[in-house]
């Protein structure tokens, strides 16, 4: 190999090598740039705030961290330097802007100076009111409003989507609806008011004497008696009461009649009834249950009777 060759082949190698070493400080500076830094921030008034950062340039480690500079504050080293040594950033207030009046002096006031928007999904249970129906089957003159069915709310579950600002509820959404009860009607029946003067319509069918007495229900609890009277219960017959058995008329109906109503044919005594009480007026029966709320279910309507004296 001659002298030039020997010349040449040198001049490569030490460029390759140079290659390499350039190589290696550029690796050696970008995993300087990406080494994970432990910083201490230190306030005006004396707090501490520790932060993990691979930023190297003060402002850009204030930013990172919503850290802001007040009009009447700065950093000991200026804004744009490089993290020195003992990776410290101390924010100092500045006499030379003269007295501004803000002031942070706890970290809870650095946060209230950020807003913290959050959403929650939540579901809540409405009342749906009820309508009231009210059917007139009076035939004019005076009347009776019976409720023949109580009403009932109904319920529905909506789902909103609430936004929150700071914790304070500022936006509320409705996202679905649905009907968990559908409500339920009140009907009011108005009817024609019986006569208590007896003065009420009667037609005669085979041994049955048949007209429309206005009635109602009681049990033993609405007679004034206590339970523990020997009375509680008894009827004007001696008997005790029974459901769905004993009724009450005035003294113009005796004691022992059997009442036979169409309004009942369906239940378990088919509709039969047998007087053993009195504390009514004429035309008028009261009929026996077992409960204060049966009672208050069936309220008080005019039906069609068949006496059997």
């Amino acid at each position: 190999m001659d002298n030039k060759a020997k010349v040449s082949f040198s001049l490569m190698k030490i460029g390759f090598i140079s290659l390499i070493i350039l190589f290696g400080v550029n690796l050696g500076v970008r995993a300087f740039d990406l080494r994970v830094n432990d910083v201490k921030i230190i306030f005006p008034n004396g707090y501490e705030m520790n932060v993990v950062t691979t930023k190297t340039v003060i402002s850009d480690i204030l930013e990172e961290n919503n850290i802001v500079i007040l009009p009447n504050e700065r950093t000991e080293t200026a804004m744009d330097a490089i993290l020195n040594e003992n990776r410290t950033i101390k924010i100092v207030q500045d006499a030379t802007l003269g007295n501004i009046n803000v002031k942070l002096s706890s970290l809870e006031e650095i946060l209230a100076n950020y807003k913290t928007i959050t959403e929650k999904i939540v579901k809540e249970q409405v009342t749906i009111p009820y309508e009231t129906v009210t059917k007139d089957v009076s035939d004019g003159g005076s009347t009776l409003d019976t409720v023949i069915q109580h009403g009932q709310e109904g319920i529905r579950e909506v789902t909103y989507k609430v936004t929150y600002e700071n914790d304070i509820e500022i936006k509320k959404e409705e996202i679905s609806s649905i009907t968990i009860k559908e409500p339920v009607d009140k009907i009011i029946q108005k009817q024609a008011v019986a006569s208590r003067s007896g003065s009420y319509t009667e037609r005669t069918e085979g041994n049955a004497t048949v007209t429309t007495l206005n009635a109602s229900a009681y049990t033993a609890s609405t007679c004034g008696k206590a339970p523990t009277d020997p009375g509680y219960g008894r009827t004007a017959s001696g008997n005790m009461a029974t459901a769905l058995y004993t009724v009450a008329t005035s003294s113009d109906i005796p004691i022992g009649t059997r009442i036979y109503i169409p309004y009942f044919a369906s239940y378990p005594n088919g509709g039969w009834f047998t007087v053993e009480d009195r504390g009514v007026y004429s035309g008028q029966i009261d009929i026996y249950m077992d409960t204060y709320n049966e009672c208050i279910q069936f309220g008080r309507r005019n039906l069609e009777c068949y006496i059997y004296y």
